[in-house]
């Protein structure tokens, strides 16, 4: 890794990019974040590392990590390009997935934890444990098309969130949020947490899982066979780190008022774990995208828990104009779900598993 790079975005993704190297390679200094001219309403730095137009003179012969979407890369690329960079290097799903792995591994092991993924397993006797398992993947009618190809597990089945609000039914679907107890008509604020509601409600596996249309674990084709012969209870993303820290960017990134309610419930509502939300709160690794495999019992616990809370909170906070904003819930919710398994990593075995994302 060289001595000097350039992060080009200076969001909250750009900051993680910036976190990751310099905690793996701590040689590496980044010298500034870069972003386009007309992207005026950037501060002037980021945690002491100015952010600088990509048109200033600049140190051309050093690399620049891309640290933005996905969907920015092809703009920013030739911007940097053009003012003379040659060594530019997208992070990519794939990067991203790398310098994660490796940051949460060198992580776990300062702190005198394991970080085990379910690839560390293997299933000595498969089918030594007769179970059932299913993983439902949320599917919507406002899904964006997607282009990569993917081969389903045949334990992965399509689930139709939001069915109530609307009468189109996706092809291939064999499973509907609407039916049995459930709470479709809540999906344009709790998004995919209808799924995972209707999973908790009327599925009858012993393992369930929640993924989406566009994102899934990875996951061997034996999966099953080594959760049950290793007694694991509950797979989740790789986490990931956010700054400056897990409230903090939710109040930066969503509506600070309704993270200070959250907050608020549990000091009223949950006072033996308010302490101890709040202190975790305040840490940086959260697992994203409420997804999850679990053991039916652990399930059962998770969503008990976690509803009643999503539920209080949304009837306060109630509707919002704006369409991303009013998904606060499953935004919550990924925060939340990390937090319950952390705060009880002495009762259930979590491991965790990489994720793809098709585009």
């Amino acid at each position: 890794m060289e001595d000097r790079i350039y992060i080009a975005g200076a969001s909250s993704r750009a900051q993680t990019v910036k976190v990751y190297i310099e905690y793996l390679f701590p040689k590496t200094i980044v010298q500034a974040y870069l972003v386009s001219p007309e992207m005026n309403d950037n501060p002037s730095e980021v945690d002491e590392v100015p952010v600088l137009n990509i048109d200033v003179g600049l140190d051309t012969s050093l690399p620049v990590y891309i640290g933005t979407r996905g969907g920015n890369f092809s703009k920013l690329t030739a911007e940097l390009k053009a003012a003379g960079f040659h060594d530019i290097r997208p992070v990519t799903v794939q990067l991203d997935t790398e310098l994660r792995n490796a940051y949460m591994k060198k992580v776990f092991r300062a702190e005198g934890k394991v970080f085990r993924k379910l690839d560390d397993y293997k299933a000595i006797n498969e089918k030594a444990v007769s179970c059932d398992a299913a993983i439902y993947a949320a599917n919507s009618i406002h899904d964006g098309i997607v282009k990569n190809a993917y081969r389903y597990l045949k334990e992965e089945k399509l689930l139709q969130v939001g069915t109530l609000l609307t009468d189109e039914r996706i092809k291939g679907c064999t499973a509907y949020d609407c039916t049995g107890d459930n709470i479709s008509e809540k999906n344009q604020n709790f998004c995919e947490l209808t799924g995972l509601y209707w999973i908790w409600k009327n599925s009858m596996e012993d393992y369930v899982g929640l993924v989406h249309y566009r994102r899934h674990f990875l996951l061997p084709e034996n999966w099953v066979d080594i959760m049950a012969e290793n007694r694991i209870d509950v797979v989740l993303p790789v986490p990931l780190y956010v700054s400056p820290s897990i409230s903090e960017n939710y109040r930066i990134r969503h509506v600070a008022s309704d993270w200070d309610y959250l907050m608020g419930y549990f000091r009223t509502n949950l006072p033996d774990e308010y302490e101890s939300a709040l202190h975790f709160f305040e840490g940086n690794i959260y697992n994203p995208c409420n997804m999850l495999i679990a053991r039916r019992e652990v399930l059962d616990d998770l969503c008990s828990w976690m509803f009643p809370i999503i539920f209080a909170v949304a009837e306060h906070i109630g509707e919002k104009e704006d369409s991303y904003q009013r998904r606060y819930p499953g935004f919550m919710s990924e925060r939340l779900i990390t937090y319950f398994f952390e705060s009880r990593k002495e009762k259930y075995k979590v491991v965790y598993c990489d994720k793809n994302f098709l585009c």
